[in-house]
């Protein structure tokens, strides 16, 4: 049992802090429905990264990762201007576009490197059973940077996400959407080297999905978020202990179940309500005729009274 703490406990602690910034921008990127913001995002990052290998730079190292946050930033920059005034064109299709762009190309770059199989592998998987405390450590103070900005501008951030900011002008909207996507940016880029790209949009994304289904306030939805966060984390890693499985793998498995099982509870209570508020066409049909008849019922009533 302490061989299992040793080994686990780590990792644990990481997803932990990944799961605090990320169920809140989870709850942003849904009701934006840009829903593939992370993975495009993290795309974009992945491709950094790419150009940074070929370059000469090595995996891992300051170097790549700044170069990696620059090509997020550009990222961020083009999503804040990708969004029309007439909603024309969905800005979820640029986004979707950006992806496939920037997956194309990294695998461009990488057909060129000799590591191409395992940065591949690295970027959709992580390297979650390797995290070191620096690591941590490290990504807790960008984490932390990242909620006190979004805990400083949260009024516009969520007037945006709820409903488009339709009281700014189109230039404070860009301008708030240029930062809230280069944080956002900045935490994927430091997600994915511990967690990889599948279980980071996991992250983002079931919690968020999850606690909407059920919860209206912000702050219920968030601690929901992180409660299951945490749960899917504990389930997972054993999982991957028990039977010797990639641990980011299995916590993006647990969450497909835990947003398959919520569905289900949705659908099962939203069923009940239905049957438990009848519709006025469900009554018979004598009662139907007494309740559709009842405001011409009243207005001649009324009219009586006048006269």
């Amino acid at each position: 049992m302490t061989d299992v703490l040793d080994i686990i406990w780590l990792p644990f602690i990481a997803c932990a802090v990944l799961t605090g910034i990320h169920c809140y921008l989870g709850l942003h990127v849904v009701m934006r429905g840009v829903i593939f913001v992370d993975l495009a995002l993290a795309q974009i990052a992945a491709m950094g990264t790419a150009v940074g290998l070929i370059c000469g730079l090595e995996p891992g190292s300051i170097a790549i990762y700044l170069v990696s946050l620059v090509f997020t930033f550009v990222g961020a920059a083009v999503f804040s201007l990708a969004r029309f005034k007439d909603h024309r064109v969905p800005q979820e299709a640029m986004i979707g576009i950006t992806y496939a762009v920037s997956t194309a190309v990294t695998l461009l770059i990488l057909s060129k490197s000799a590591v191409e199989t395992e940065q591949l592998k690295s970027m959709l998987e992580g390297e979650l059973l390797f995290v070191t405390w620096p690591q941590v450590y490290k990504t807790l103070v960008i984490y932390g940077g990242v909620g006190l900005i979004h805990w400083t501008f949260r009024r516009p951030f969520f007037a945006i996400s709820r409903d488009h900011g339709r009281t700014m002008t189109a230039s404070a909207r860009r301008g708030w959407d240029f930062l809230f996507y280069m944080t956002f940016g900045l935490v994927v880029t430091s997600s994915v080297q511990i967690a990889g790209v599948l279980l980071v949009f996991s992250f983002l994304v079931a919690p968020a999905v999850c606690a909407m289904m059920f919860f209206d306030s912000a702050t219920a939805r968030l601690l929901t978020g992180w409660s299951l966060g945490m749960i899917a984390t504990v389930f997972g890693l054993t999982a991957s202990w028990t039977w010797d499985l990639p641990p980011a793998m299995s916590i993006v498995a647990v969450f497909g179940a835990m947003v398959a099982s919520f569905s289900a509870a949705y659908a099962l209570v939203r069923r009940r309500r239905s049957f438990a508020r009848p519709h006025p066409s469900d009554a018979p049909a004598g009662v139907a005729a007494f309740l559709s008849a009842a405001p011409a019922r009243e207005r001649d009533s009324g009219s009586r009274c006048k006269t």
